[in-house]
């Protein structure tokens, strides 16, 4: 079941390279700003996305997150996609761990997030993320 939302941040694709041809393999780094249990946060997020046999995509990624206090956190993911039209635009479902030593962020190292990440032709991207109870 889904609970609170954690998080909701918009950015875009700073960078991206391909790591394979054989499986299709695109490595793409993002910057986002948003907010993050009421922080406004600042992440960059690098994720590796693998085009499977059935057209589908497997994702896998990692990121940083800075609160504008100073607050750290990081997270690991993995998750479901498609392309979802011309040139790069994808749409991605998939789960977070995360890990801090934020006595404000704590409860972030009790829970999983689920997430809904949309990006689009032009690089634009928006994400977020619910508890997942």
């Amino acid at each position: 079941m889904l609970g609170d939302k954690i998080a909701e941040e918009s950015g875009r694709v700073v960078g991206m390279r391909v790591l394979s041809v054989d499986p299709p393999k695109m490595e793409t780094t993002l910057q986002h700003t948003g907010k993050m249990l009421g922080h406004e946060t600042s992440s960059s997020i690098t994720y590796v996305a693998v085009v499977r046999p059935d057209g589908l995509l497997e994702g896998e990624g990692q990121g940083i997150i800075t609160t504008h206090e100073g607050d750290i956190v990081t997270f690991t993911g993995k998750a479901v996609g498609r392309m979802t039209g011309k040139g790069q635009a994808a749409s991605f479902r998939g789960a977070l761990f995360y890990n801090t030593a934020s006595k404000k962020l704590a409860k972030l190292n009790e829970v999983s997030g689920v997430f809904e990440f949309e990006q689009d032709e032009s690089g634009n991207t928006h994400q977020k993320t619910w508890e997942w109870k």
